[in-house]
């Protein structure tokens, strides 16, 4: 079962006191690149976070936020450092009148200068991060959950166009006895032209028809590509089913569609491989974005 990159998850809790969210988002990527915003109070469980994230998110360019709104909106400072805002007042004005520039509002572009405002020191409760802590696992199984939905669509996405190479390779399998004939009478026809027809020594004609045609024989591979499509949507059924694996026998089929289409020599042969082509890559471009 497929397992797709693109994932979001979303969770909320509300204490009463605050409301709390977790959200996990991710788009594709070849290793797992983790982007943390946690509040301050929150920094310390980092660690813990990340850890939890690389056992259960495996690949994926990943985005994580813990948002915290708080019932009372209003911020206790601990205290204004008034020497400092005096300092910068000083300071400000001295600009200023240096300047010839209006000194209006200078209090408040001090207030919001470094250090001049000092806050309690955030803390986080345990049984604050208990709540914070079962809220980010229920968004990691909401994130989990999409991501599996989205996958079982690349899933049937993929087996279709699977389906489709093996129909179009039955096609080839009705237009491949047509070719011999073709290619005598093309080949019997130039040499009229070119030699005359009484000039042509049949044996030796038929002769090298033989080795002609042999070097165009498909019946390898056709068997080749028909065990490899085999496999793949085999790997596909996998439990443990991944998108590197399934992008190496992605491989090895275009690699006989590629041989089958060289070999082909025939026009409605090569259309037929032509819509091979075009599903394989659109079946590369879907892996992309599996696990």
């Amino acid at each position: 079962m497929l397992k797709s990159m693109t994932g979001y998850g979303i969770a909320s809790f509300d204490s009463g006191n605050a409301k709390y969210t977790v959200e996990v988002k991710s788009l594709n990527s070849k290793f797992l690149e983790l982007t943390l915003r946690l509040p301050k109070a929150f920094s310390e469980k980092e660690f813990q976070l990340r850890n939890e994230c690389n056992k259960q998110i495996e690949r994926g360019k990943v985005n994580l936020s813990i948002m915290v709104e708080q019932a009372d909106s209003s911020v206790k400072a601990a205290g204004i450092d008034t020497t400092l805002l005096k300092n910068y007042l000083s300071q400000l004005k001295a600009v200023c009148a240096e300047l010839g520039e209006p000194s209006g509002n200078l209090l408040q572009l001090a207030l919001g200068l470094p250090e001049v405002v000092k806050y309690d020191e955030e803390t986080v409760s345990e049984e604050e991060w208990k709540n914070v802590e079962k809220t980010f696992q229920q968004a990691l199984a909401a994130f989990q959950q999409f991501r599996s939905d989205e996958g079982n669509v690349l899933e049937q996405d993929i087996k279709q166009r699977i389906g489709t190479i093996l129909q179009n390779l039955k096609l080839v399998e009705v237009e491949e006895p047509k070719r011999v004939p073709a290619i005598r009478e093309r080949l019997n026809q130039y040499l009229a032209d070119a030699a005359g027809k009484e000039a042509i020594d049949q044996n030796r004609f038929e002769q090298e028809l033989i080795y002609y045609i042999d070097k165009l024989d498909i019946t390898e591979e056709k068997i080749r590509l028909k065990s490899h499509c085999d496999y793949f949507i085999e790997t596909l059924a996998n439990a443990d089913a991944n998108g590197k694996k399934l992008g190496f026998i992605s491989q090895e089929i275009g690699r006989e569609i590629n041989t089958l289409g060289s070999k082909a020599n025939d026009a409605e042969m090569q259309k037929l491989v032509v819509g091979m082509k075009e599903e394989l890559e659109k079946i590369k471009e879907q892996l992309l974005n599996v696990l």
